[in-house]
């Protein structure tokens, strides 16, 4: 072992930037914001996620807990944006093109600890639940 390399266990260590898509009860359906395609957006972002060779992944949960946020992503930190001191970032309101391009620039960038979000995106961060736990699944 080269004297400066750290030893990394397991999966973590290299874990990409990750999206997780919340698609609960709120984000994500049709009746809370019509005229939107939450299912083209989850699309969007799982095609743009398979074509980063392995910059970013995306994941879905059922309830992040902010509904009258909705629609609701987490932008979790990379390995390396962790080391950084990058932190899990709550985006709110994520309902439009533009956000979900914005989200997608940031995350292939690097997200959180890595590249600084886009500015107008920041306008979106929102505050997590007092006790969240975002569990995921593919």
């Amino acid at each position: 072992m080269v004297p400066d390399q750290r030893a990394v266990i397991g999966a973590a260590g290299g874990r990409p930037c990750t999206l997780v898509v919340c698609r609960g009860c709120c984000c994500g359906d049709a009746r809370k914001h019509p005229g939107y395609d939450h299912a083209g957006q989850l699309a969007r972002l799982r095609t743009a996620a398979a074509a980063s060779d392995g910059a970013f992944q995306v994941r879905t949960t059922d309830c992040l807990g902010p509904c009258d946020q909705a629609n609701v992503i987490v932008v979790q930190p990379s390995t390396a944006g962790r080391r950084a001191g990058g932190r899990p970032t709550w985006i709110g309101f994520a309902t439009n093109d533009a956000s979900t391009t914005e989200l997608l620039t940031w995350a292939t960038t690097g997200g959180p600890g890595v590249a600084p979000p886009p500015p107008t995106l920041e306008l979106q961060f929102v505050s997590p639940p007092r006790s969240t736990r975002v569990r995921s699944r593919r």
